[in-house]
């Protein structure tokens, strides 16, 4: 078999995917700054940033120097019993930038594993305490934290996990912070109930809650919903007043994706474990980081070997990734991207203002590089990710050489940071097209 769509349709399951009827697959040749090439010659914005990873676009030249500089020298060694300069120090380095003193930095592949060792080290830092009673784990509803089957059950969006919801252990979920804070609640897109206040839970529980884990004024999967930055302060002085651990789940927000190097600073609070990936390494290479402060760390230094931290997993801290991740940190740093971020997000509120006029908007919103809102057709009813418009929209804006993936009913604008004001308008006005047409 030499032609190699027809492999990928003969033999490629691809993710989140219903393969009896799904339209074929875009054939991705290559792709350089904010575009995809195609094999048949079409030109794509990626306004996804490629499932929410590449944040300094396709092909940059920094981090293909360090990949090929990093790819002479070391590729992959064991990391249980071995180190390596590069993990080394971007473990200081991550140390250095991420919210007050969490120092201690776990490698592992990708964001769910990242959420699943925070998990892993919440549960047996209690055990190591001799507080085997906490073994509840509380988060928001509308969440997602992952695919692993810890993460499946930490997360509120029944949509994604129902067919495996029989094999899940017991998650609290809670739709806002302080009793009082009911009427500050962001609305919920996705529809997930909850069990009350995250106050109401701890009241109730927290002699057997493990941690609370949030993802931190922004819920990606669950449907682009922003909540204000007071709530990241109630809920870490709920965590302390009840004696629970904060875990701060910054897969997708992590690495400027709301305006601060982490989102956590919105606030600003400092979680006990913060959880990292996708922009961790600027797309190039699967890596992921879950760093813990030294009350964690220091619980599972014993002469009781039972007390070791038995998790990892074959390519924990990569080389290449590591180098590529160090490299992303530099130009980061160096080249003033979170002052482009602000000028992305002064545009965005300008063009969401704008399209707020449309009936078929609703809710319009935006945080640093993200632009989202709801899309309801006059007369419409439904909404949430199964909603038939999410695959019309879809089509609409591939049509129109602009590769965007609704939730459902939720449209969101995720480009690189390397974007262009001149695109960004481009993509707009698709947008105010497609719309108005509905």
């Amino acid at each position: 078999m030499t032609d190699w769509k027809e492999a990928d349709r003969a033999h490629a399951w691809h993710p989140y995917t219903q393969m009896l009827n799904a339209p074929p697959p875009l054939g991705i040749e290559r792709a350089k700054g904010v575009y995809l090439y195609t094999s048949d010659g079409k030109k794509i914005l990626d306004g996804i940033s490629s499932w929410w990873v590449n944040s300094l676009g396709h092909s940059n030249p920094r981090l293909n120097s360090a990949l090929s500089r990093q790819v002479e020298k070391l590729q992959q060694v064991i990391f249980a019993g071995a180190t390596h300069p590069g993990a080394a120090k971007l473990a200081a380095r991550l140390a250095a930038i991420t919210p007050g003193e969490l120092d201690h930095c776990f490698y592992s592949d990708d964001g769910s594993t990242a959420v699943e060792v925070g998990l892993k080290m919440a549960a047996q830092y209690w055990r190591n305490r001799k507080e085997e009673g906490r073994t509840l784990f509380v988060s928001m509803t509308n969440s997602y934290h992952g695919d692993t089957f810890g993460t499946m059950a930490l997360g509120g969006s029944p949509v994604f996990h129902t067919n495996f919801s029989p094999f899940f252990f017991p998650v609290r979920h809670f739709e806002y912070g302080r009793k009082e804070s009911r009427d500050a609640a962001p609305a919920a897109s996705l529809g997930a109930q909850g069990d009350g206040s995250l106050e109401e839970i701890l009241e109730r529980e927290g002699d057997k809650i493990a941690g609370v884990v949030i993802e931190p004024m922004l819920q990606g999967a669950g449907g682009m919903i922003l909540w204000p930055s007071s709530s990241l302060i109630e809920i870490r002085e709920l965590c302390d007043h009840y004696g629970t651990l904060l875990i701060a789940d910054e897969v997708f927000t992590g690495f400027g994706r709301t305006g601060k190097l982490f989102a956590c600073e919105h606030g600003p609070i400092v979680p006990d474990i913060i959880c990292l990936s996708k922009a961790l390494t600027a797309g190039y290479m699967p890596l992921a980081a879950t760093l813990s402060t030294d009350r964690i760390y220091e619980s599972f230094l014993s002469e009781d070997r039972g007390k070791t931290f038995f998790h990892g997993h074959s390519f924990t801290a990569n080389a290449l990734a590591c180098a590529v991740a160090l490299e992303n940190l530099d130009i980061l740093e160096e080249e003033n991207i979170l002052a482009r971020i602000a000028g992305i997000e002064k545009l965005f509120g300008e063009r969401l203002a704008k399209l707020q006029e449309l009936p078929t908007v609703n809710n319009p919103r935006c945080i640093g590089s993200l632009a989202a809102l709801d899309v309801k057709p006059p007369g419409a009813a439904g909404g949430g990710y199964l909603d038939a418009i999410g695959p019309k929209l879809y089509s609409e804006f591939l049509e129109r050489g602009i590769l965007l993936r609704p939730l459902g009913n939720v449209l969101y604008f995720l480009p690189p940071y390397i974007i262009s004001d001149a695109e960004i308008h481009h993509v707009f006005d698709a947008i105010e097209e497609v719309l108005g047409t509905l």
